[in-house]
């Protein structure tokens, strides 16, 4: 079965460990029939047999060294349940370990395209409750199938050396046991793959909850999203407590099934001890061991309650596991080299989930150059940007960084040469200068104050308790919008990429600290060519080329006095901004 193939498969370093705990677990379980067997020499030659009296008057010691013998047996199978048992946990914890790292890995590597269609609620079910119940199967499912099944055949066996008959009637209601835990297996299955669906949902909504409590109080939407969570938790709730009747409905069958062991053995067993057909002493081991086979019987059903679990958790771990992303980073040891910063769109079209949303872009930028980028929202600016680092591959067309199409440069290296500031701001819960750092953690923190006043973040920064030393609550919780925008952009500088991608970093910033950052941006002292997506005339106006997009087409392409002097898109923005300046301005060109 490929289950149980995958987890052999991701034992490995710990194989031996398992097969160890295999092993024990048989030798352990079949040795339960050790105590079963003194007892019943103890009843037949001490107890109940013809020479009973004769036997415990001149071989009294024997008498003791049986009894010492079955104590001693039962703390040596204790101390061997006690390693074996270790051996379980040490193998399926490491097991867990490395797969959770390889998950983690794997997560990394995957492209924006996966993300954009997986919850984040739901990889974290995988990486968590999932994996936690893979250990479990590992540890605990697979040790009581083993020795379930070993005690039951070493039971079995036993049985048959003492009485053929009495055995069979024992095993006459192993098959309706067997059939009702086929039946209660088919139709447990798909809830519990609903049943870890709802949990998915469960803690997607609470993540997306949590994660946006600043917009949840802002719109004083705190009881709508209560009772959306209520909702989502009564329908965990409800698929839980449903699997868990279904249980309820089988359990009273197979507990009375298992139970009805032990009545046959008084009926039968009692009138085989009369009838002279076995002694009072085998009696005793059947009823010793009437537990070997009535436990496994009751065990049926909790294996197979929690072998559901597991192959439903393990469907969405393979999912991640075996998920193999569109874009790949080979991580090829090549000596990685600095790009002069040249770009080309080379008639470029994009199409996301069958919608266009880039047409034949074309266009090239020269090292150096800052080019900005303006349109209405849903132009394409972002997606344009993302073309560059690869986050999306094209649909037509090449994207060329230096002359070489992006598709055929190692990611490592076309990345480590791009710094990018993102729309959408995200800062870790790290120190200011750990997250300005970001790229290049052994940069000094005089660096990192350099690119701090750069990007006009070092007055705040040097305000704050602990300065750079200042932790950063989640997502940059704590900080302004326009606090993050600086440290985020100071973080894409701090690297000193020959390519720096901007996109709306200074939409939250006054307009007197947008100054100092584009003059900043102009007197870079390293070489740099500069991509900017802005909404302000007065962030373009400076850029060697505008470029307008509207629905993922190119409409205007030229300098802040070309597209003035075109009364196009860009002329309207500048006016509507301008409030009204009169058309004179536009023959003035950039200020």
């Amino acid at each position: 079965m490929f289950q149980f193939k995958w987890l052999w498969q991701n034992l490995k370093g710990d194989r031996f460990r398992y097969v160890l705990a295999l092993v024990l677990s048989v030798v352990c379980s079949a040795l339960t029939i050790v105590n079963p067997y003194i007892g019943q020499r103890i009843v037949d030659t001490f107890i109940t047999g013809k020479d009973a009296a004769v036997n415990l008057a001149t071989d009294r010691n024997l008498l003791i060294w049986l009894c010492l013998a079955m104590v001693g047996f039962s703390l040596f199978r204790t101390g061997l349940s006690y390693l074996t048992s270790m051996q379980y946990e040490i193998s399926s914890q490491n097991m867990l370990y490395r797969v959770r790292v390889f998950l983690y890995n794997k997560i990394q590597g995957q492209d924006m395209h996966y993300y954009d269609h997986n919850r984040t609620g739901d990889l974290m079910t995988k990486m968590t409750g999932d994996l936690d119940m893979v250990r479990h199967s590992l540890a605990w499912i697979i040790k009581t199938i083993i020795e379930s099944l070993v005690v039951f055949i070493a039971s079995v066996v036993y049985f048959f050396t003492i009485d053929v008959k009495l055995t069979l009637w024992l095993l006459i209601l192993s098959p309706p046991i067997f059939i009702v835990a086929f039946i209660f297996a088919r139709r447990v299955r798909p809830m519990y793959i609903d049943l870890r669906e709802r949990l998915s949902q469960l803690n997607t909504i609470t993540q997306e909850n949590i994660a946006g409590n600043r917009v949840v109080k802002a719109f004083a939407r705190e009881d709508f999203e209560i009772e959306k969570f209520g909702e989502k938790n009564v329908n965990y709730s409800k698929a839980n407590k449903t699997a868990a009747l279904v249980w309820l409905d089988y359990f009273p069958y197979l507990e009375t099934f298992a139970q009805a062991f032990g009545v046959i053995l008084l009926l039968v067993g009692g009138f085989y001890v009369m009838d002279g057909r076995i002694t009072f002493g085998e009696f005793s081991a059947f009823s010793a061991l009437i537990w070997g086979l009535a436990n496994p019987m009751r065990n049926i059903g909790i294996i197979i309650n929690d072998l559901q679990r597991f192959f439903a958790s393990l469907t969405k771990i393979v999912e991640v596991y075996y998920a193999q992303p569109e874009i790949v980073n080979e991580h090829n040891p090549i000596v990685k080299r600095r790009y002069q910063g040249e770009i080309e769109f080379d008639h470029v079209s994009f199409k996301y989930d069958n919608v266009t949303v880039l047409e034949d872009i074309h266009f090239k930028v020269r090292p150096g150059e800052t080019i900005a980028i303006m349109g209405s929202t849903g132009s394409g600016k972002t997606t344009l940007i993302n073309l560059i680092p690869r986050f999306y591959d094209v649909s037509k067309g090449r994207v060329l960084v230096d002359g070489k199409d992006v598709r055929k440069l190692e990611l490592d290296e076309l990345r480590g040469n791009i710094g990018i500031a993102t729309q959408d701001v995200l800062l870790f819960s790290d120190t200011i200068d750990g997250n300005i750092a970001f790229g290049d953690p052994e940069m000094p923190e005089e660096e990192a104050v350099k690119f701090a006043e750069l990007a006009a973040a070092h007055d705040f920064i040097s305000k704050m308790p602990e300065g750079y030393n200042t932790i950063v609550g989640e997502r940059g919780v704590g900080l302004s919008g326009g606090q993050k925008q600086r440290i985020a952009l100071a973080r894409a500088m701090a690297i000193q990429p020959p390519i720096l991608i901007l996109d709306d970093t200074t939409s939250a910033v006054d307009l007197e600290t947008e100054e100092h950052i584009q003059k900043s941006l102009r007197e870079l002292d390293f070489a740099c060519t500069k991509i900017i997506i802005a909404q302000r005339v007065s962030t373009t106006a400076q850029a060697d080329r505008i470029l307008i997009l509207e629905d993922g087409k190119v409409i205007e392409e030229g300098t802040h006095a070309e597209l003035l002097a075109r009364r196009g898109y860009y002329y309207d923005v500048f006016m509507l901004q301008n409030e009204g300046i009169g058309r004179q301005v536009s023959a003035h060109g950039p200020q």
